[in-house]
């Protein structure tokens, strides 16, 4: 394995990457991650807290709190930031020119592993630079302590990002985790991780958490300050009242934390070098990454093109093909049901009958439950991987340019969205007509308000972004949130408050839906125009 040619790959990689728009945003995304853990002395909203304590913002504080925060969310979103480099060697021709050349499976892994660390690592620098910045702001402590700062981020925040990366390689490397799939399940192993790593017999030492925390119950004590020890809260959530003070000058690291801390990158290198062995490097005869973009690509200009057939020709699954069908036979009298019946063949193309099975008993299961909304949010995250297709597909498929030919292309982005909203009322049907028989109309205008709303964020982050992987991430972040009880991102009414929906009000819901849908047709009109 050469050295050098490892360090020219990854370098390359990476200068490739940081040319990006994207890449900006990210870096800017880190500085507002740096603004969170540090809010105002009157904040309600708090990243870290300690039985309704936080330390003096001084450097160690600072520095800690940054450093768990971008360990925290890094760890979630930075995979979202660093996948799809296989994929796109793929994709742009260089991965077949690499497999001419001498360079070794291992020494390519390795390469992307690099890329993909340096991208994260980047991030984390921008966050190491902002802590001082807002240390100053606040304006609590102005001794700026480098040692105290940085630590953190070394021992605390670079670990899990190895693992990150690393985890970024090998699912690009198992067919069926390379797809949009592999986001939801990195979705739910990460949040899994996250919530093991901060606990007192996390491996190889989690976070650090159990190591900060212990020394800051230390420094409360000594301050006459007793919290017990689960008081002590790492992620973003709301208080009653703003947190009081104590002082804590940090925590030193002893040797066996430090082993661990060694140990997370010994495990990322095992990681990334697993693949090696079924991995194959774009050689046709070794091809284990499924089928190739183009054929995946022509098999949704297929789609595309049914939708000028006749309405005799339903191209979705069983399941769903009969919806379009009878929708289609309107189109003599109504052209854009015809659209709608189109886009609906194309959302739905390729769907496994597995796919509707699990749908099917999911609406089931929310007819018998206990109450109407119990199943409504998994009703509403199944779904996410065809919702990010909307807006996505004649970029990511090459039919933007064939499409963009089409004379008026808000019906087309219109139908697509209507689409999108059939699929969310047809998932979600069975908490709408329980809620409806019990005359709960709160519980029904939210559910309206969230059936609008779904597939309006997935077309306009669609459209703007092309990508579909940004909608797969915002939207199950928000899913999250909703999920455990944050009202303010509540779009589903799920959490009650006096038997009502305690979230925003339906019409602010289908308001914020329609501007997104706006945005989504004056970008795409736009681009148009420029055609």
């Amino acid at each position: 394995m050469s050295a050098r040619a490892l360090i020219a790959l990854a370098v390359a990689d990476f200068r490739e990457r940081v040319r990006r728009p994207a890449y900006l945003v990210t870096l800017l995304a880190a500085v507002g991650l740096a603004c969170l853990a540090v809010p105002s002395a009157a904040s309600r909203w708090v990243i870290l807290d300690v039985g309704g304590y936080r330390g003096v913002y001084t450097s160690a504080w600072v520095g800690t709190a940054t450093a768990l925060a971008g360990a925290l969310w890094l760890t979630t979103g930075g995979f979202y930031v660093v996948r799809d480099a296989i994929g796109r060697d793929e994709r742009t021709g260089v991965g077949p020119l690499l497999a001419a050349t001498s360079l070794r499976t291992p020494t390519y892994l390795l390469g992307k592993f690099l890329s993909n660390f340096l991208v994260l690592a980047s991030m984390a620098v921008v966050l190491a630079v902002t802590a001082p910045l807002m240390q100053l702001a606040r304006g609590e402590s102005f001794a700026v302590d480098p040692v105290a700062l940085l630590l953190p981020f070394a021992v605390m925040t670079l670990p899990p990002l190895a693992l990150t990366a690393a985890a970024a390689v090998l699912f690009e490397t198992v067919p069926l985790l390379r797809s949009g799939v592999g986001n939801v399940v990195w979705f739910g192993v990460s949040m899994a991780f996250l919530l093991a790593g901060q606990g007192r017999h996390a491996p190889l030492g989690g976070f650090g958490v159990r190591q900060a925390a212990d020394s800051m119950r230390v420094a409360m004590a000594e301050q006459g300050i007793g919290v017990r020890a689960r008081d002590f809260s790492l992620g973003l959530t709301a208080v009653k009242e703003p947190l009081r003070t104590f002082h804590w000058d940090g925590f030193t690291p002893d040797g066996a934390f430090l082993g661990g801390r060694l140990l997370f990158f010994v495990l990322a290198l095992a990681i990334v070098l697993l693949p090696a062995l079924w991995f194959g490097r774009f050689d046709p005869a070794r091809r284990l990454l499924g089928a190739p973009a183009a054929a995946e690509g022509a098999q949704t200009a297929s789609a595309y093109e049914a939708v000028g057939r006749p309405a005799a020709e339903p191209q979705a699954p069983a399941v769903f093909g009969a919806v379009p069908a009878s929708v289609a036979r309107l189109g003599r009298v109504f052209p854009f049901w015809r659209l709608l019946a189109g886009e609906l063949r194309i959302l739905a193309q390729g769907i496994s009958r597995w796919w509707w099975l699990a749908a099917a008993a999911v609406t089931v299961a929310g007819f018998v439950a206990p109450e109407p909304t119990m199943l409504l949010p998994l009703a509403w995250v199944w779904p996410v991987l065809i919702w990010s297709r909307l807006g996505t597909q004649r970029v990511e498929h090459g039919l933007d340019g064939l499409l963009g030919a089409y004379p008026t292309p808000s019906k087309g982005l219109l139908a697509e969205w209507a689409a999108g909203v059939v699929l969310t009322a047809v998932t979600g049907v069975a908490p709408l007509v329980r809620m409806a028989v019990a005359a709960d109309w709160p519980g029904v205008g939210a559910w309206a308000g969230g059936t609008l709303l779904v597939p309006s964020l997935a077309l306009a982050l669609g459209v703007v972004c092309r990508t579909h992987r940004v909608f797969q991430v915002v939207y199950l972040g928000v899913w999250y949130l909703a999920v455990n009880g944050v009202a303010a991102v509540d779009y589903m009414g799920v959490v009650r408050s006096g038997g009502s929906p305690a979230g925003p009000s339906p019409l602010a819901v289908a308001a914020v839906a329609l501007v997104l849908v706006g945005a989504a047709l004056a970008v795409r009109t736009a681009r148009h125009a420029r055609r």
